[in-house]
């Protein structure tokens, strides 16, 4: 490959793109549109951790200020936690619209996450948000097919190609200049945009920061690719084809393929070789594996009257009221334990389905880079399901740490007494209920996100690679793309 005639095609393709009246009225309206997107989505997060912020400080002061009370009651009066959005997530809003912002948290219930914006849209919200990541994914590629589809066809159709390939010109010089004259198009018009529009929605969101920088590169880096990509693929069916026309007709129906078809199979693929149980199932299976391990609130059940008879012997003791710790609080602790590991289990029974069905979508990453972009863009933009997951485990193990406080409390501050007494009910000074630290949300680590997103990244090598093979076995068989 002549690197120097590379570089000239690339030149002339440059300044044949830019010949093109229409084109600064295109590059307008897709700016326009993607400045109007920014602001949608700086709003949307600045908006969203400003209202979270509040009503979880209004939760905390609910919670020290409640009056002294007996600590089973407390562990029932329950606690609403919250998930701040990523700033980034103001350039790609992913998942978060429809999984949900908070969980309320209670002993014995391992509650999902609810108050999605999905829930209280009119439905339109189904169709998509326009976001940044939206314009870039979908419509940038049909900006490329439009500047790049007659690259190579026209030249056939107006009978230069063969000209041009007797100049001690091969049909490989030709590719890579076409696809690195539309790429440089692409890149100085949409570059800038792309960088300002993540500064933007990221610094600006009023959000917690940690890791931005390296999550800002990935996105740039990765978009930058796919950018490539797309104008590679472009010029290799613009040298497959005879006609402008044609091509625009195939490079129409692979957008409309990748964008559209390709995305829903996967779904559907996923979900029906990966079915996951609906809600009463899964519930359901949970109360009958509680019922087989150990039920706290069933006083004829034989785990507990196995643990009541350890205790005694351990305490030397014939009764539990001899007890020097309060006997309702560690078995109220015990239950906890049982049913925090039975839903545990059950959810990552749950969850893995799911990795499954999401698994089939990046495995046709691989042929398809909308859906590498897709997945990638999320997950470097702190939006994506895995996102949502990581927050419903931080969740359920803050429940289960401050369920067992208060089990703590029990044991150690509440004298036990019979049920016929009334100083069973018993209360702590509400000053204990402060020590347990508040919920925050601990979002991935940049190395997290590159382990979570390996399969994206090698599907954009493994494309590049192809493309590259595409272009040499054009330029072996240059007589059949004349």
């Amino acid at each position: 490959m002549n690197f120097k005639r590379v570089k000239l095609i690339a030149s002339e393709e440059w300044k044949s793109i830019n010949r093109q009246k229409v084109l600064i009225y295109l590059v307008f309206i897709i700016v326009a549109v993607l400045s109007l997107a920014a602001y949608i989505g700086w709003e949307n997060v600045h908006h969203h951790n400003e209202e979270q912020e509040h009503y979880q400080s209004e939760v905390v002061q609910q919670w020290e200020n409640q009056p002294d009370r007996h600590p089973h009651r407390v562990s029932h009066y329950g606690y609403l936690v919250f998930r701040d959005k990523y700033p980034l997530s103001a350039f790609d809003f992913g998942v978060n619209s429809y999984v949900g912002n908070s969980v309320f948290l209670e002993a014995h219930r391992q509650n999902t996450m609810n108050m999605s914006d999905a829930s209280f849209s009119n439905g339109i919200l189904r169709f998509g948000e326009l976001s940044m990541a939206l314009i870039f994914q979908l419509i940038l590629p049909l900006f490329i097919i439009f500047i790049g589809f007659g690259s190579i066809s026209g030249l056939k159709q107006n009978g230069v190609l063969k000209l041009i390939l007797v100049q001690n010109t091969t049909y490989k010089d030709l590719i890579f200049g076409k696809t690195l004259g539309i790429y440089a198009v692409t890149m100085a018009y949409f570059l800038p945009i792309l960088i300002l529009g993540i500064a933007f929605t990221g610094l600006m969101s009023g959000a917690d920061a940690e890791g931005l920088i390296p999550r800002a590169f990935l996105l740039v880096a990765s978009y930058s690719i796919y950018f490539l990509i797309f104008s590679f693929v472009v010029v290799v069916f613009s040298a497959l084809n005879k006609t402008p026309k044609s091509t625009l007709l195939v490079l129409l129906i692979i957008w409309f393929s990748m964008v559209f078809i390709l995305p829903k199979a996967a779904q559907t693929l996923g979900a029906n070789i990966y079915e996951a149980p609906n809600k009463n199932d899964f519930d359901i299976s949970i109360h009958n594996q509680i019922k087989k391990e150990g039920d706290s609130h069933n006083p004829d059940d034989q785990h507990f009257k196995e643990l009541k008879e350890e205790i005694l012997k351990k305490y030397n003791v014939s009764s539990i009221e001899e007890l020097p710790i309060n006997y309702g609080g560690l078995v109220f602790a015990e239950g906890e334990k049982i049913t925090t590991k039975i839903f545990g289990e059950k959810f990552e029974e749950l969850i893995k389905i799911y990795q499954n069905q999401n698994k089939i979508s990046e495995i046709l990453g691989f042929a398809n880079p909308y859906l590498a972009m897709r997945n990638m863009s999320m997950g470097f933009s702190g939006s994506s399901f895995s996102d949502a997951v990581s927050f419903q485990r931080q969740a359920e193990k803050y429940r289960y740490d401050r369920t067992q406080y208060l089990n703590k409390l029990q044991q150690e501050e509440i004298k036990y007494y019979k049920e016929s007494q009334k100083e069973r009910t018993q209360r702590i000074n509400n000053e204990l209920l402060k020590q347990m630290p508040p919920f925050k949300y601990q979002h991935f680590s940049t190395y997290e996100i590159l382990k979570e997103q390996i399969l994206g990244i090698s599907a954009f090598v493994f494309m590049l690679f192809a493309l590259v093979l595409a272009a040499n076995y054009i330029q072996k068989n240059s007589n059949k793309f004349l």
